[in-house]
C-alpha cells in the first residue's frame, strides 16, 4: 500500500513537471520557435483544433514563423486565432501562407515574461506540494488503520520528501533555463 502511494505520487509529480515543460515551450523568447504557435486553438468547423493539426509550421529565420494551412479555407480562421492569442503578434496573410514576424523583445517585456515564467513555476510547485499532502494523508491513514508499522510509514514519509524535493528541483531548473533564454539578447 505504501509503495503504491509513493509510485502514484512520483508519477503525478512527474506529470506536473511535464505540464510545466510543455507550458514553457509556448513562452516567447527572443527567437522564433514552432512551440510558440503549435498549440494555439483554432475554431475550425465549429471545433477547437490545435494549429499544428491544421497547418505546417516552419521557422523561416530567427524572427519569422511561416504557417502553411493544409486547407486553404482555414487561413482566415488561423489568422483570427493568432490575433486573439496572448502572443501580441499580428499575422501577415500572403495568399495561402501566414507569416509571423517576431519583433525584438524590449527589456520591459522580457522582465514581464520572466515574471510570468516564475509564476507558472510557482503554480507547478503548489501542484507538487498538493500531491505530497495527499500522499502524506494516505500514509497517515495506513498507519492509523494498522496496515503498516510506524517505521515503514516514517520511511515512506522520508521517501516522499525526497521525491518532492527532486520534483521541485526539476521545476526550478526548468524555470531558470527559460528565464536565461528569455533574457538572452
Amino acid at each position: 500500500m505504501l509503495e503504491e502511494t509513493l509510485v502514484d505520487a512520483k508519477k503525478r509529480m512527474a506529470g506536473a513537471v511535464e505540464v510545466l515543460r510543455r507550458d514553457l515551450v509556448g513562452v516567447r523568447t527572443g527567437r522564433a520557435s514552432v512551440g510558440l504557435v503549435e498549440n494555439i486553438k483554432v475554431n475550425y468547423f465549429g471545433s477547437d483544433t490545435a494549429l499544428n493539426q491544421l497547418a505546417q509550421i516552419n521557422v523561416g529565420d530567427s524572427r519569422m514563423i511561416v504557417i502553411q494551412p493544409w486547407d486553404k479555407s482555414a487561413t482566415s480562421d488561423i489568422s483570427k486565432a493568432i490575433q486573439n492569442s496572448d502572443l501580441s503578434i499580428s499575422p501577415n496573410v500572403d495568399g495561402d501562407i501566414i507569416r509571423l514576424n517576431l519583433p525584438p523583445l524590449t527589456e520591459e517585456r522580457r522582465r514581464e515574461i520572466v515574471r510570468m515564467v516564475r509564476s507558472r513555476g510557482e503554480e507547478s510547485k503548489v501542484a507538487v506540494r498538493n500531491i505530497r499532502r495527499d500522499a502524506q494523508g494516505t500514509i497517515r491513514d495506513v498507519e492509523k488503520d494498522g496496515l503498516a508499522s510506524q517505521d515503514e510509514c516514517r520511511r515512506s514519509q522520508t521517501d516522499l520528501e525526497k521525491i518532492t524535493s527532486e520534483s521541485i528541483n526539476q521545476i526550478d531548473v526548468e524555470t531558470q533555463n527559460k528565464e536565461k533564454e528569455v533574457m538572452q539578447i
